[in-house]
């Protein structure tokens, strides 16, 4: 064999290099080549120090690498401190010495190999018998099967990761590559530290998401904690998880993961309704601790449903929530009222509409469990269904020996049809007034009303055949708008408060709709809490799913999660992309919401319904008592000698709703009193004259400090 290349050039550097040593220091004491080679040579002397120090073997070949650079200073000081060429030219001769013996002994790159080979050329290498492989800890002779020594070969030539050896492999049931690895540290008492799912992949050769580790439990006989780990490799499962999962496995997968619809959550099972068409997925929090935070948007994406048809809802009841995916909005479908739904049972209670479950939700006539009667707050926009609750809310009523009172701003088909069947309704503002008046006045009459059992006045007692008079409904539509009124609406605001006070221990029941829950459109805070406190909310649509929530939240206790109500129910069609590039026209294939509400539970909880339908357009007497509901004999006499009966569209007289007004002579001018105010009619509720026409009225409050500015034509 040919002497290799690196010791050719390193024997050929000794001779070019030692005329510089032997010549430099005499020509040029200061020349920079010779502190180079004196810094060579104090690295060197370092190695050397190294070199006897280390508990390494191969002392001795580490000092001979290091010769020739010491030695090669050393003869660059002596011939920079030997006068001229020394003694018989001693300073080549040292040179040629030390050139000779770096060519003849002591190559660096022989002796930086470890296991190098003569430079000379050497017989061929003759075949040897392979030895005997020695036994290595990871192989241990410990009876263990097949499957585990395989195991165990892998995991030694992937160098033992984190220093853990291989108790057992076991493979999984029905899989051919899929097994569980229980992995310990090899020294006893040390935990398992930096061996990832990485790790364990590249050994046996697998896709890391493959790979799971998992603690290690103690068990009868065997230990566990942080010295014990098991690994789960399951390529084979996970290949068939990705193309056809379970219920189970996709939710997980794409539903409970941390950007997932539902973090931490675990699916319990799914239930699929065919009459019912629906879909039903039940999970729950795999912490129970936790409350849902649902998206619903985003679970439909991880299940391959569509979240913008309204078909698809949510139900959360504490750590657990329900999931239902119906074929077809179910809100779109028409609840016919009848009155076997709308007769009250004993405590009160009568369906009002269907859940999107199917589930009747109930509505009241009466408190049972306190003892009193009712309030009411419906709200919505035009159009969404409010007179149609008002319909089957009356029937409820009617059927339980109520008297119910109607009055509304403005005079509407539907309204003047319900008179028919109802004690009393009217639609002006003055109308309005004088009925809250009515009925706050009601308040003071029952409760002198001698009971015949006893002969005393008694509290209203919710179907307690004794009780001398029935309980009264008073229903207050466009309330905000009434109570912004000019001439009527701080009378409106005033008796509404205190009848939402006084009316529920002498059986009277205030109910205002409005499109406004707010103390600026005319809910004092007073009344919210109190229609809050003793009724069930009933919030049709506000507009927009935004203005709904509010309204819904300003109802309740505590915010709770709102149901959307959209501004129409529509399955989508095809692509939106593709009609977008096709250039072709969104269908217009929606259905209306009018009729679908939220309504605000007893224990706070918003719930979403449609109410029961009631065809205007037929006879309604089908839904209502043969007879309509009226006052007693005594209450009516009452109210007539408190001049609170009768006509209630007649105008204002003197002194009703404001001080009379007085005859003005003081000017000397002999003109007649100026005249009262609110002439114009009985649907008018009073003409809005001039200054001069209106009665002088004190100011007092900041409502009426505006109203007299907005009303003021001459300074």
């Amino acid at each position: 064999m040919s002497t290799p290349r690196s010791v050719v050039l390193e024997r050929l550097a000794y001779p070019l290099a030692a005329p510089a040593l032997a010549v430099a220091p005499n020509l040029y004491p200061d020349s920079p080549v010779n502190l180079v080679v004196q810094l060579a040579g104090a690295a060197g002397i370092g190695g050397w120090v190294l070199a006897a120090k280390g508990e390494e073997t191969g002392a001795g070949r580490k000092i001979l690498r290091w010769s020739p650079l010491v030695l090669a200073a050393a003869v660059d000081i002596a011939a920079k401190y030997t006068a001229g060429w020394g003694p018989y030219g001693l300073d080549a001769l040292l040179a040629a010495g030390w050139a000779a013996a770096g060519y003849l002994v002591m190559p660096y790159a022989r002796h930086a190999r470890r296991r190098h080979r003569p430079a000379s050329a050497a017989p061929a290498p003759q075949l040897q018998p392979a030895p005997e492989p020695e036994p290595s800890p990871a192989q241990v002779d410990d009876g263990a099967d097949r499957l585990t020594r395989e195991a165990r070969m892998l995991w030694e030539r992937a160098g033992l990761p984190a220093r853990t050896h291989i108790v057992k492999a076991t493979r999984h049931p029905g899989m051919q590559h899929d097994l569980t690895v229980l992995l310990r540290a090899s020294e006893t008492g040390r935990p398992i530290t930096g061996l990832s799912e990485a790790d364990v992949a590249a050994a046996f050769g697998v896709h890391a998401g493959d790979v799971t580790l998992a603690d290690v439990a103690i068990q009868p006989g065997r230990q566990g904690g942080p010295g014990w780990l098991e690994a789960r490799l399951t390529p084979e499962a996970n290949t068939r998880r990705r193309k056809a999962p379970t219920d189970q496995e996709r939710w997980a997968d794409r539903v409970a993961g941390p950007r997932g619809g539902a973090p931490g959550s675990v699916l319990v099972h799914t239930t699929r309704d065919d009459e019912r068409r629906v879909t039903f997925y039940r999970a729950k929090m795999a912490d129970t601790t936790e409350t849902p935070r649902i998206d619903l948007a985003k679970i439909c994406r991880g299940l391959d449903l569509k979240d913008d048809d309204s078909c698809v809802f949510v139900l959360i009841d504490g750590a657990e929530f329900l999931i239902s995916a119906f074929d077809e909005p179910p809100l779109s479908q028409i609840f016919p009222a009848t009155r076997e739904l709308l007769t009250p049972d004993a405590k009160g209670m009568f369906v009002c509409g269907f859940t999107i479950t199917g589930q009747p939700v109930k509505n009241m006539v009466w408190q049972h469990d306190k003892n009193a009667a009712c309030h009411g707050l419906i709200l919505g926009v035009s159009r969404s269904g409010k007179t149609q609750f008002f319909a089957i809310s009356m029937a409820a009523e009617s059927l339980a020996g109520a008297v119910v009172w109607l009055s509304t701003v403005r005079k509407d088909e539907k309204t003047t049809t319900l008179g028919q069947y109802i004690d009393r309704q009217g639609s002006t503002a003055l109308w309005m007034a004088r009925q809250l008046r009515a009925a706050k006045a009601l308040c003071e009459i029952r409760a002198d009303m001698p009971w015949p059992h006893d002969g005393k006045p008694h509290d209203y007692k919710p179907g307690d055949p004794r009780c001398p008079y029935r309980p009264l409904s008073v229903y207050a539509d466009e309330f905000m708008t009434a109570a912004q009124d000019a001439l009527f609406g701080e009378d409106i605001q005033t008796n509404g408060d205190d009848l939402t006070v006084t009316g529920l221990k002498y059986g009277i029941g205030f109910k205002p709709a409005g499109q406004s829950p707010f103390a600026h459109n005319g809910f004092s805070t007073e009344m919210k809490d109190n229609l809050r406190q003793n009724s069930r909310p009933v919030i049709f649509n506000m507009g927009s799913p935004g203005a709904t929530r509010k309204a819904a939240e300003g109802t309740m206790e505590n915010p709770y999660d709102v149901p959307t109500i959209p501004a129409r129910y529509s399955r989508q069609e095809g692509s939106a992309i593709e009609r977008a590039i096709n250039g072709e026209a969104d269908p217009e294939n929606g259905v209306s919401t009018g009729g679908v509400a939220v309504i605000v539970l007893d224990n706070g909880r918003a719930v979403l319904m449609r109410s029961l339908f009631a065809d205007f357009d037929t006879d309604l007497a089908h839904l209502f008592p043969d007879e309509v509901n009226r006052l007693t004999d005594y209450e009516i006499a009452e109210l007539g000698k408190r001049g609170l009966w009768g006509d209630w569209n007649r105008e204002p007289e003197p002194g009703e709703f404001w001080p009379a007004p007085q005859d003005d002579d003081s000017d000397g001018d002999g003109g007649p009193s100026r005249r009262r105010s609110g002439g114009g009619g009985g649907k008018g509720g009073g003409r809005r004259g001039s200054a001069a026409s209106r009665p002088t009225e004190e100011i007092t409050s900041t409502r009426k400090a505006l109203e007299a500015i907005k009303h003021l034509t001459d300074a």
